[in-house]
């Protein structure tokens, strides 16, 4: 039984994520998704959505078998616990697939990674492009940030 885990953030579900999650699960048996801590999240606006939320949305989609959210303070823990043969990455994950392999050898998870390609039928495929357009609509003519979206 191949299993495959998928990683990511997912705040508002879009095509984009649908796509992935349904590549992920092509490659193997289980699809396994670890949806990343709010508190984790530093490369990007913390989500809109609550993290237990996005991950019962998630969890809920067809091609998932469970989602699980990931650990405050050892993203590898979950993979551990999972033990999976294959990891996918999305098109826009900032991730270096060389490091990660070499991190997961050292632990002795020598599983697969697979960098799954850009869906590109629908042009709101980014959280963030779907929030810019919902403000653009809104004719919202400039949006402030919260201290806690900084």
């Amino acid at each position: 039984m191949t299993r495959v885990v998928a990683t990511g953030t997912f705040d508002i579900l879009h095509p984009g994520h649908l796509w992935y999650l349904e590549q992920s699960a092509l490659l193997g048996d289980e699809l396994f998704v670890i949806i990343a801590r709010d508190a984790n999240i530093r490369h990007k606006p913390r989500p809109i959505i609550p993290e237990e939320q996005r991950c019962a949305m998630v969890g809920a989609l067809r091609p998932v078998t469970r989602a699980v959210l990931g650990d405050s303070s050892d993203m590898y823990r979950p993979i551990r616990e999972i033990k999976p043969d294959i990891i996918t990455l999305g098109c826009n994950q900032h991730f270096d697939e060389e490091k990660l392999y070499a991190s997961l050898e050292e632990m002795g998870f020598p599983a697969k990674i697979v960098r799954i390609s850009e869906y590109s039928l629908s042009p709101y495929t980014s959280s963030r492009d779907i929030v810019h357009e919902i403000v653009r609509r809104a004719g919202i003519s400039s949006v402030h940030k919260s201290p806690e979206n900084e």
